[in-house]
């Protein structure tokens, strides 16, 4: 092997929860030599911006190919299906005017599509997840079985999952809604299923997670999904390794100083951080819970508050109470847009973690030691939720969606009892990060990157055959 190693085509899922992860990973495989060509839409080559001032041009490029139609796609299938039909027929082309092409395409799980093109190019193709081994073991699950769904779904009906690690059973409610509203047979849900059953004819997958977290998921994908063991958990992935992470993702919309100054001044575990994620808006109901639940509680708090979007603004959007704000000076710090989250978790001030459970953000917390309030809102979440509180016994259930919203003076109950340095769910919380630190620091999840690393840097380039 030369000194720099194999060359590979990265591309990430266009949204920040997909495309982040996605490039700390990037930047680690960068520093084990690998070259690297992201492929970048307009909309996100600024989140490159941290990988080209840290990495030599000579091991790290960018492919920018164009964002979809400003219309916003009617569901995610037909998102997919766009993606697919704007990008494939350029890369094609781009693989085959290359005289030394990628060895590999490492694509999002979303982007199952990228198989097709792999085996038409004669490459290699890794799958990134972005999250949990247990959500993707779910995933897989709804897409290779047909579900019996009531239609409409009953309130109280239940689905049982015998066939992953502790049969998990779900309210009709949590399930993806592309396999709970949408008939066999439509093209969309049908699109889908192929999109996800083409990960599994990938050549290896990654997943943003560490054993100690979900060794029994890693070893289900294994044995019972892959029938290879070419599974690697590299997690948690979070920019470090010299990366500002008080910009990562974007930059903060308050002055970072300003925020730190003010989480300086408190003592230590004696705030809770809230934030529903980058998407996510709060309907009026659940905006004015949490509000109230703040308020009432008398906790200091950084409130991370997602404004909706125009597409995004309807009659039942949450807006922040008139006077909340005043009622709250010297006790709660609101950050309307991005907030620097993974700064904020690591302060020593926070000690708790109003959360929707993404995976970026259950990572994050557990990374920080946070005791997690989960408020699941969808997709992976709900599966998240039930790993936090059930399995690790790190987190206290706040609400789910909008099927249970709590009561107030519930929510300012919990959240004065979450920063009790006493509570099981600290101590535990302060263990399994250590575990999580300790896993790419030399521990399960270093060896793991460095195992896939040595398995790519054994792909002998493709010599055109579609057979690999």
């Amino acid at each position: 092997m030369s000194a720099a190693g194999q060359h590979i085509l990265v591309y990430p899922f266009p949204t920040s929860g997909h495309f982040i992860p996605f490039l700390d990973l990037t930047h680690r495989l960068l520093y084990r030599r690998l070259t690297v060509t992201v492929l970048v839409t307009p909309n996100n080559l600024r989140l490159l911006d941290p990988l080209l001032t840290r990495h030599a041009s000579s091991s790290l490029h960018h492919l920018l190919l164009p964002d979809m139609d400003p219309l916003p796609a009617p569901n995610l299938p037909a998102r997919l299906r766009r993606l697919r039909d704007l990008h494939y027929p350029p890369l094609l082309q781009w693989f085959q005017s290359l005289t030394s092409p990628p060895v590999a395409i490492f694509s999002d799980f979303f982007l199952g599509w990228t198989q097709s093109l792999a085996s038409e190019l004669g490459l290699r193709r890794i799958v990134f997840s972005p999250s949990s081994s247990f959500s993707y073991s779910l995933n897989m699950s709804l897409c290779r079985e047909s579900l019996r769904i009531d239609d409409p779904p009953a309130e109280n009906q239940t689905l049982s999952f015998p066939d992953i690690p502790n049969s998990p059973k779900y309210p009709a409610y949590q399930i993806n809604s592309i396999y709970r509203t949408y008939k066999d047979g439509d093209p969309d849900k049908e699109f889908y299923r192929r999109n996800w059953l083409q990960n599994l004819e990938s050549w290896g997958v990654v997943f943003n997670t560490f054993s100690d977290l979900e060794a029994i998921y890693i070893d289900h994908l294994k044995k019972e999904i892959m029938s290879h063991d070419r599974v690697w958990a590299v997690g948690p992935v979070l920019g470090d390794d010299g990366l500002d992470t008080t910009n990562r993702g974007g930059s903060s919309s308050v002055p970072f100083q300003e925020l730190v100054a003010w989480l300086d001044s408190r003592d230590d575990n004696s705030v809770v951080y809230v934030s529903f994620g980058s998407h996510y808006v709060l309907t009026r109901k659940q905006m004015d819970v949490v509000a109230s639940g703040l308020e009432e509680s008398g906790v200091n708090f950084v409130w991370s508050v997602r404004e909706p979007k125009a597409s995004q603004v309807s009659s039942d959007h949450g807006v922040i109470p008139d006077g909340f704000e005043d009622r709250v000076a010297g006790k709660g710090f609101l950050i309307k847009g991005w907030a620097p989250q993974v700064a904020v978790l690591r302060h020593r001030a926070v000690g708790a973690f109003v959360t929707h459970c993404g995976w970026n953000s259950t990572l994050e917390g557990i990374a920080a030691g946070m005791v997690m309030l989960t408020w699941p809102m969808g997709a992976d979440q709900f599966t998240n939720t039930q790993l936090l509180v059930d399995e690790c016994g790190v987190g206290i259930r706040v609400g789910e969606s909008t099927q249970n919203i709590p009561e107030s003076s519930t929510l300012a109950r919990i959240l004065v009892e979450s920063l009790d340095g006493c509570r099981a769910e600290r101590s535990r919380a302060k263990m399994l990060s250590e575990k999580a630190l300790n896993a790419v620091n030399g521990g399960t999840s270093d060896n793991d990157l460095g195992s896939l690393v040595k398995a790519i840097n054994e792909i002998k380039p493709s010599t055109g055959s579609n057979k690999i």
